[in-house]
């Protein structure tokens, strides 16, 4: 690594860390351990194993628990150790299992005695309340061993053999020392949301290891990790090295990649060449220009699905955790993540990175539009996974990139490029469609529209029902 980076430098680590610890809104904890894990089995495994081992408690926060082989062994695991006697807790995100698992899927873990809390259902007087999800993907066993991921409990991540589909490409990390008592604090912070109550927990905050990070736990309109990703971007004097399952950037961010990439750092970012949500993953190409044009490198992976979330900048630090770059997941959403201070992990995960571009595919720009570096017919492809869902984040992160370039056509705010001609003609469609409807069945539209306005009233009405009989100091700071 340089000896002039902002990262290393003993002139200017002091005033790094002062501003990546405000950035992020969390401080730099050292004497910690941690282990990359690599894709869905070694998570299983890991996970799995720790949770056989428990003694004390299991805190278990995931997306998506779904009701398949995988989620039936961990549900099984948990359910074990609560007949045990071993706290047993588990936050799933009500978006997430929504058609994944229901209540008969925990019915076995409650009858051991385990706990089972559904993150922000829909509720009357809160009729947008639901949109903020728990995406956070976090376990924690006996207040010593840690682990978060961007891996959800589902057989979808170990591909299917029979169909020829490869396993789900994501990372993780498995985490000890003083951070556990952290990501502990975290599961109680969204247990308190859900509803729940848990009792004192005791953590291991005894030194492990002598790896330094920050634990970021964001909140809905935190924007924690923005700042973090903005900082590092700012921050980064030779690489940055993105890998994105749903990316969606916002002007600043893409305004931050291109200035650092033109001051002359190697900015690569990696994303799906194969979505699960293909619609998303067409409109993020749409943002490829920009980013090419400035001489950033864009890479497609060529396996099924590349659900990662990870960043190395300098060789010096590293991201791993829940949080993708769009607004949802910055500012909407609950997630965890780790930014990791140690040569020795970013040099591991900028292997896996190089690893990983030997089985990606380079975007580059040609005179009349973006082509691919190398020919990749068909059958180069790997088939397809289903899509039985995934990340609440990416209908609506692909709805704002087509109303931002609507927004943008119609009231000329920023230049646009070429290949924004296909989201622009799927918006027109659209319109014309309701403009015919309106003009020849305005009761298809009147309907829908009067339903809508009813139950916004009706949860305007409870919800100032409930401010009402707030008491005086229910409001105090």
């Amino acid at each position: 690594m340089s000896a002039t980076s902002p990262l290393s430098s003993p002139a200017t680590r002091l005033l790094a860390e002062q501003a990546l610890s405000r950035s992020a809104g969390a401080p730099l904890l050292g004497g910690n351990t941690v282990e990359l894990l690599i894709d869905g089995e070694a998570h299983f495994s890991a996970w799995l194993q720790a949770i056989r081992g428990a003694r004390r408690h299991v805190l278990l926060e995931n997306y998506i628990i779904r009701d398949d082989e995988v989620g039936r062994t961990f549900r099984d695991a948990l359910a074990e150790r609560a007949q045990a006697g071993v706290l047993v807790a588990v936050v799933a995100d009500w978006m997430g299992c929504l058609g994944q698992s229901g209540r008969a899927f925990w019915q076995p873990l409650r009858a051991a005695g385990g706990q089972v809390r559904v993150f922000n259902p829909p509720r009357l007087g809160q009729p947008f309340g639901w949109v903020s999800r728990d995406h956070r993907k976090l376990l924690v066993v006996d207040g010593a061993q840690g682990f978060l991921s961007g891996v959800c409990i589902s057989a979808k991540w170990l591909g299917d053999e029979r169909r020829g589909v490869p396993p789900w490409r994501d990372t993780g990390v498995a985490l000890g020392g003083p951070v556990v008592a952290e990501m502990q604090a975290a599961f109680a912070q969204s247990w308190a949301e859900a509803g729940g109550e848990l009792p004192g927990l005791r953590a291991a905050e005894t030194t492990a290891g002598n790896v330094a990070l920050r634990l970021i736990a964001t909140q809905p309109s935190s924007a924690g990790i923005y700042r973090l990703d903005q900082m590092i971007a700012a921050l980064a004097r030779r690489t940055l090295w993105l890998t994105d399952a749903y990316f969606v950037g916002t002007a600043p961010y893409v305004q931050a990649l291109t200035a650092a990439a033109r001051d002359g750092v190697d900015v690569r970012l990696l994303v799906p060449g194969t979505s699960d949500i293909p619609v998303v993953a067409s409109l993020s190409r749409s943002g490829y220009r920009p980013l090419l044009q400035a001489g950033i490198r864009v890479f497609e992976w060529n396996g099924s699905m590349l659900h990662a979330k990870t960043a190395v900048a300098d060789g010096q630090w590293a991201r791993v955790g829940s949080s993708n770059l769009n607004l949802a997941s910055w500012l909407n959403n609950r997630e965890i993540d780790v930014a990791i201070e140690d040569a020795g992990f970013a040099a591991q995960l900028a292997a896996q990175y190089e690893h990983d571009l030997a089985h990606a595919t380079e975007i580059v720009l040609s005179p009349r539009r973006h082509r691919r570096d190398k020919l990749d017919s068909a059958a180069e492809r790997p088939p397809r996974a289903r899509h039985d869902g995934g990340s609440s984040s990416r209908a609506a992160t692909g709805a704002v990139r087509l109303a931002n370039r609507m927004g943008a056509a119609l009231v000329d705010r920023r230049v646009l490029g070429r290949a924004d001609a296909g989201p622009l003609a799927l918006g027109a469609l659209a319109l014309l469609l309701l403009a015919v409807l309106a003009w020849r069945w305005p009761a298809v539209l009147a309907w829908p529209l009067g339903l809508l306005c009813a139950w916004l009233a009706l949860n305007l009405a409870i919800r100032a029902w409930h401010e009402r009989r707030r008491k005086p100091d229910d409001t105090a700071g």
